[in-house]
């Protein structure tokens, strides 16, 4: 990781020699003593913070994903809760006009507001609300590439809704079915990219936006999507995440040969289990980070949960919680915890793997996963677009609802609130 400069147990001495008047050169007693005490105190103080800090980590976090390299002020970010917050959103769907109508849930007809009215509270720090002026100017002629699947188009639609506070950005490019877009900002000389690899690994996709397939993905495990990893070194932040898309049915290719196939019906190919799978993935990413010789920041995102009930998305399955749960409350499904687990444990490894061989890797852990197993109540639903809502029509019960991507605004605003403390701490 790219660690900052460690805290020091020899505290800057409030006085020098040269400034006393009169005696020439000698401390005296009285100075001694006051150099021992000073000592005495930041060895104290330093032995105190690293038992607190450590004990306060979460089990599954190793220390080397914390955002503070100095005492005060470091806690875990991501073990709290969500708190009201009658001030409700940094903006409304009215002020930001970057919000893609999936998500635009308060367009679609949702009539509740409140679940715009809450904020993450990490138990052991405050974590300060998103600060659009101080962010850009801190990222001055820097670029910005978020990498991975519509959940991170999700994440990008509430950055740049933030930060249109201050500077309003120009869409400069997007392909044709604008899952690769470029925003910049003028007044700072920054551009944010979303990058569309759902994989993060080649794949040939054969489906519609409905997820309606003609054909098996075709996944190449040893081989990375060409479309990120060809814009890498432009970029001096990336936010890189995945794992949704290892569920769908693939044909896994490596070395140009067939490997298996997962959950194909009608083809005489092994079945291989996506764990596996999506744990190869990651140490291919993070080999390729770790060796790359252009050293961006890089934080990785760790697994969207859903909140889907009586029913999966194609099933009939429904989200309409109004309220978060509260701490403990849900415990996850099980999947969840199995993907999260390989990702912070091939996380754990590649820092660990770095920190050993002393190579300059500057990789951070956006561990978003608790903060919003927490926010049922922040989906789409069935406010999304092309329903009844939205035209007065009540019914509701034919809608497909949406209960993995989030309302903007919305509980992902708390994704950027996170990414900022971590960048600008």
């Amino acid at each position: 990781m790219g660690l900052g400069p460690r805290w020091s147990p020899w505290p800057a001495l409030p006085f020098s020699p040269r400034s006393r008047k009169g005696g020439g050169g000698g401390w005296g007693l009285g100075g001694l003593k006051a150099i021992g005490w000073i000592l005495f105190a930041g060895v104290a103080f330093r032995l105190l913070c690293s038992f607190s800090s450590s004990s306060s980590l979460s089990p599954d976090i190793k220390e080397e994903s914390d955002v503070d390299t100095t005492c005060i002020g470091k806690c875990d970010l991501f073990n709290g809760e969500w708190l009201p917050n009658p001030s409700g959103p940094a903006y409304t769907n009215s002020s930001c006009r970057f919000i893609d109508d999936h998500q635009n849930c308060m367009m679609n007809g949702r009539p509740d507001t409140g679940y715009l009215h809450w904020r993450w509270k990490p138990y052991e720090c405050d974590l300060p609300p998103f600060d659009e002026i101080r962010f850009l100017g801190a990222m001055r002629n820097k670029a910005w590439g978020l990498i991975g699947d519509s959940i991170l188009r999700n994440q990008v639609q509430s950055l740049i809704c933030l930060l249109s506070k201050a500077d309003e950005p120009v869409e400069v490019y997007h392909d044709k079915e604008f899952k690769n877009r470029r925003w910049h900002f003028q007044s700072y000389n920054f551009t944010v990219s979303l990058v569309w690899a759902p994989f993060l690994v080649k794949s040939e996709v054969f489906e519609n936006e409905n997820g309606e397939s003609t054909s098996e993905i075709q996944l190449h495990l040893d081989i990375l999507e060409p479309t990120w990893i060809s814009q890498y070194e432009r970029f001096d932040y990336v936010v890189i995440a995945g794992g949704q898309w290892f569920l769908k049915t693939a044909v896994y290719w490596e070395s140009d040969k067939v490997l298996g196939c997962h959950h194909c019906q009608d083809k005489n190919l092994t079945e291989v289990g996506f764990e596996h799978l999506y744990r190869r993935t990651l140490q291919e990413v993070l080999k390729f980070i770790s060796s790359a010789h252009h050293k961006p920041v890089v934080l990785f995102r760790t697994w969207a949960p859903d909140h889907f009930e009586n029913g999966e998305w194609f099933s009939g399955g429904t989200c309409n919680r109004v309220l978060p749960y509260k701490k403990g409350e849900y415990g996850g499904k099980y999947m969840e915890h199995v993907m999260r687990g390989i990702e912070l444990e091939e996380f754990n490894k590649a820092v660990t793997a770095a920190n050993s061989s002393r190579d300059v890797v500057k990789l951070k852990l956006l561990d978003t996963y608790s903060i919003s197993s927490m926010r049922p109540d922040g989906h789409a639903g069935p406010y999304r677009m092309f329903h009844p809502f939205a035209q007065g029509n009540k019914d509701g019960s034919s809608v497909q609802n949406d209960c993995l991507h989030w309302c903007v605004p919305g509980p992902i605003d708390a994704w950027n609130d996170l990414i900022m403390k971590l960048v600008l701490n």
